[in-house]
């Protein structure tokens, strides 16, 4: 095995036990992205030198006996619309072509501050506006979409070209991409994970969080996102009785409530059936199966195009005046038509969202977690734009990846996706695991007995180098 194959706490565990240093992990790494990113297109940028830098100071200070925890020499990417100071932040976009980070964003600061080693920046949809990242290929068939808009970090956790990464999740944008790549993502409680230096989409719908192997690495970078110390982040946010690796591999007492409407709802009968066998896995650790309606569906669409479309417009009001010709076609029609929505329909969409909050949290009085499908369908090959419908009908790509993930958005409920298993032509599935307010610990926990006992649902893409 080598070095980037191992999982982030694989890693760590090797460090601290010295029979693996930063420099000897980071050069894997590295020479993984030489052999494999001109078929993936997952970075913006790489810094070879500088994390082999970063590597060699933290190989220094362990061996000094000032080993910082788990994230202390691990290589990781970070989303290129989060701020690193005196390096770019492009939102993968002409419009930024010329910006330059004067300091450093709260969660790169935190992460520094744990002894990660940034090896790169990923891309993203230009300006996380979209859901397939279209600079980025799929890390399982290169003819597919890498979901987006933080496609550029889950193809390269995907791929081991890094031991995590961040994303951003406005409508889906973390999980969307895990999910199609067959990794594990984590879009927290809303406000949980602190925002300055990330450039917004939509700041009353915008989440940061990471992208990983596995769901114990994911707890492990939650930890130092929230400013915890290992291991007791989770236990301060969960509200309910359990600690997130504190389930093993009995999920008794927990209730997993199973959508009777919306969520199953026009979904690929591979990814029904692969999702709901998942489900009664859960069951079969010792969860209670809890039928439950989804409240107010019929308005999820509108609200969520409601409230990120205008918002968008107005963080971009003034490129959008003076240079809309440095935007893709695509973003600068969605950020045009939001200067037609008005200020009536913007308030009537936070007054739906604040009801369908309301309505989630009695849903939540029944069930622990709710567990479904985190996307409707595998990835779509990269020149698709529509998807058919067994009962005739058709939707865009971009709306059925946000149909089953805007809501945890409107909510701002935590939300888990992880890798279930592989379609018949070998694509990932995902499912997603959504828990109450600050409820991280639960469903991490979850998620952790499901992979503890069905860890060969997915591993790393079967990239080769080329």
């Amino acid at each position: 095995m080598q070095p980037y194959e191992l999982t982030l706490a694989g890693a760590a565990k090797a460090i601290g036990a010295g029979g693996l240093s930063p420099t000897e992990l980071t050069d894997s790494y590295l020479e993984r992205i030489e052999a494999v990113e001109g078929q993936l297109g997952a970075y913006v940028t790489v810094r070879a030198q500088a994390a082999r830098e970063a590597a060699a100071r933290a190989g220094r200070d362990i061996a000094a006996g000032r080993h910082l925890g788990p994230l202390h020499g691990i290589p990781m990417g970070l989303k290129d619309l989060i701020d690193v100071a005196g390096l770019p932040t492009t939102a993968s976009s002409r419009v930024r072509a010329d910006h330059t980070a004067s300091a450093d964003s709260t969660v790169a600061a935190r992460l520094k501050a744990a002894g990660a080693v940034l090896i790169g920046k990923t891309h993203t949809h230009e300006f996380a506006y979209g859901l397939t990242t279209p600079q980025t290929r799929n890390a399982w068939a290169h003819d597919r979409v890498a979901g987006g808009s933080s496609g550029g970090s889950a193809v390269a956790v995907a791929a081991g070209e890094a031991a995590f990464a961040l994303g951003t999740d406005t409508g889906g944008s973390i999980r969307v991409p895990a999910a199609l790549n067959g990794v594990v993502g984590l879009k927290p409680t809303y406000g949980l994970v602190p925002l300055k230096g990330v450039t917004p989409l939509s700041w009353s719908l915008d989440h940061a969080g990471p992208i990983t192997r596995t769901v114990e690495d994911a707890a492990l970078v939650l930890d130092v996102l929230t400013g915890q110390q290992p291991g007791d982040g989770a236990r301060k946010f969960e509200r309910a009785r359990r600690d997130p690796r504190g389930f093993d591999e009995d999920l008794t007492g927990l209730r997993v409530g199973v959508p009777a409407n919306y969520y199953f709802d026009r979904v690929e009968p591979e990814v029904e059936k692969t999702v709901r066998g998942a489900i009664e896995h859960l069951a079969w650790l010792g969860a209670e199966l809890v039928d439950v309606g989804i409240p107010m569906t019929e308005y999820i669409q509108a609200t969520a195009w409601g409230l990120m479309v205008p918002e968008a417009t107005a963080y971009h009001e003034r490129t959008l005046r003076t240079s809309p010709e440095l935007y893709t076609a695509d973003v600068r029609v969605l950020l045009e038509a939001g200067t037609l929505v008005s200020a009536g329909d913007y308030l009537r969409a936070q007054r739906s969202r604040t009801l369908m909050r309301s309505a989630w949290a009695e849903l939540f009085d029944r069930v622990d977690v709710l567990a479904a499908p985190t996307v409707p369908c595998v990835a779509a090959r990269s020149d698709q734009e529509t998807v058919r419908w067994a009962d005739g009908s058709t939707e865009s790509v971009t709306d059925s990846y946000v149909r089953l993930s805007a809501p945890a958005n409107l909510t701002g409920l935590p939300s888990l996706s992880l890798p279930v298993g592989l379609d018949g032509a070998g694509l990932p599935i995902g499912m997603q695991l959504i828990g109450r307010p600050l409820g991280e610990a639960t469903i991490l926990g979850a998620g952790r007995a499901f992979e503890a006992t069905r860890g060969d649902a997915v591993g790393l893409a079967p990239v080769a180098a080329g």
